[in-house]
């Protein structure tokens, strides 16, 4: 049960707001979150997420789920992860490939050994590529109509380009709702899944 809660500040969230003035907003935001609140708003996603995921697995039995491993304060699901491995759900965590392409999905178990990327984020050691049917996405925020603001690299925007595409879920906490516009190249999220709520 949530007992915290954080407003963004909205001085910068406008339809017309500079993303790279809202999203340094945005960060500092969720840099903000008490250890004691973010522990209990990551167990709550980590719920939600289950929830998510077994229903989607009722009509993707041998699906693959992308998931991340979180950076800079962004939600940490890995317990959650674990969970979702253990009930038989195969994982796959992206790899950048390069500054214009889109992501790369190698497959991946809790618990597996890790290396570094050149941006110093754990990746599997493996290297087993996959093409995961769904993925989990992490937002530094998003609006009402499900466009994700990220950290401006557009690895996902180009990943999510392609057709079919993967189902897209953003994965955020609820302060990071806020009003922007989306540009011509945005691709809404299929559902947004924050500690409180599920859009």
């Amino acid at each position: 049960m949530m007992t915290s809660s954080i407003a963004c500040d909205a001085s910068d969230a406008t339809p017309g707001a500079d993303k790279t003035l809202l999203r340094r907003a945005l960060l500092a935001t969720r840099r903000s979150i008490s250890p004691a609140c973010r522990q209990d708003w990551d167990a709550e996603l980590g719920r939600r997420v289950i929830a998510w995921a077994a229903l989607w697995a009722e009509t993707h039995p041998d699906g693959v789920l992308g998931v991340y491993w979180p950076i800079r304060g962004e939600p940490d699901l890995r317990p959650a992860y674990a969970e979702l491995a253990a009930r038989g759900m195969q994982l796959a965590l992206p790899v950048v490939v390069d500054n214009h392409s889109p992501l790369r999905f190698v497959s991946w178990r809790p618990g597996e050994a890790m290396a570094k990327d050149g941006f110093g984020v754990a990746i599997p050691a493996s290297d087993v590529a996959t093409a995961p049917q769904a993925l989990l996405i992490p937002c530094v925020g998003f609006n009402r109509h499900k466009i994700r603001l990220g950290y401006g690299g557009g690895f996902y925007d180009r990943t999510l380009a392609p057709l079919p595409r993967p189902q897209a879920i953003g994965i955020a906490y609820s302060c990071a709702l806020v009003e922007f516009d989306g540009a011509a190249h945005d691709i809404a999220l299929d559902a947004v899944i924050t500690e409180a709520a599920n859009l």
